[in-house]
């Protein structure tokens, strides 16, 4: 048996599917146990969450207030944040069962070269979540806050909120109409829901070059491909911003100059792997060029 075989014996259809029920019972169940978790600390990590939106309204001078619109709200806040925290936190053992079950059927070279990928995947994920929270969203906060018009009773209710520095400004003249106020009042579920779709669209942008040079390595596609396909690659990078981010220009934006640097990385990481596979058939002598082939 030569060292680059299939570890395990070929199992019957019935044996796969037993076994992918029992890697799906244990995914399922590391979720449920990690969610009830999470569950006790929901709040704090709002708290932790609500830092962005916080931050922008303290530099104008606004208490941070969140409305519970509905008396449910609180729980079903509380209810996402442990659906989101718990798959964060089971995510490991998800990965590993599915590496279980797939692995039997890779010859050890294959397992070799999927490892740095199933690595890189959560890592990348994290930088692209920890971007959007540090980078994305106060810029982002802070530009929708612009829109705020402080009329004379909003800018009332600002001035006289403790701790705020903002005073009576934007009232109207004598014989004027007054201006009305426009003031962020919040609701909790819809900033969760805003962030976690941030967080979640950048860190699931952020696997681009993962795949990218996973379909690379194996020779699915080619660097000489990724750099004709350039063009059609910004329209589809747009597209994906448009669909992934609120529908506001900035955010969009933001998105593309993150993604799309991330795509000319996954050309250069391509040809890197290419010119060392060429090296390595060079010296076997079973590499022929393509006009020597023509």
């Amino acid at each position: 048996m030569t060292e680059d075989t299939i570890d395990d014996t070929a199992a019957p259809l019935i044996e796969h599917l037993a076994e992918l029920r029992r890697r799906l019972i244990w995914s399922v169940l590391a979720f449920i146990v990690a969610m009830f978790a999470v569950y006790p600390f929901a709040m704090q990590v709002f708290n932790f969450l609500s830092h962005p939106i916080c931050r922008a309204l303290a530099e104008t001078g606004q208490n941070c207030l969140l409305q519970l619109i509905s008396p449910q709200e609180g729980f079903f806040v509380a209810i996402n944040i442990s659906l989101f925290g718990g798959l964060f936190l089971a995510f490991p053992v998800i990965g590993f069962q599915l590496w279980r079950f797939v692995a039997p059927g890779l010859y050890r070279s294959e397992k070799n070269a999927m490892l740095p990928f199933l690595l890189a995947s959560p890592v990348m994920f994290f930088l692209g979540a920890v971007f959007a929270y540090y980078v994305v969203l106060p810029m982002a906060f802070g530009f929708f806050l612009t829109f705020q018009q402080m009329g004379q009773e909003a800018a009332n209710v600002v001035a006289n909120a403790p701790g705020s520095d903002v005073a009576t400004q934007g009232t109207a003249a004598a014989g004027e109409a007054p201006i009305p106020g426009i003031v962020f009042q919040g609701s909790a579920q819809e900033y969760l829901g805003l962030t976690m779709k941030f967080v979640l669209a950048f860190g699931l942008c952020f696997q681009l070059p993962v795949l990218l040079v996973l379909l690379g390595k194996a020779g699915i596609i080619s660097s000489h491909g990724l750099t004709a396909m350039r063009k059609y690659a910004i329209v589809a990078i747009l597209v994906l911003a448009a669909v992934a981010t609120p529908p506001d220009v900035m955010s969009q934006v933001i998105l593309f100059a993150a993604v799309y640097p991330l795509y000319e990385v996954s050309v250069i990481l391509i040809r890197m792997i290419e010119k060392k596979r060429e090296a390595r058939l060079r010296a076997e002598g079973l590499w022929e060029d393509e006009e020597e082939a023509e």
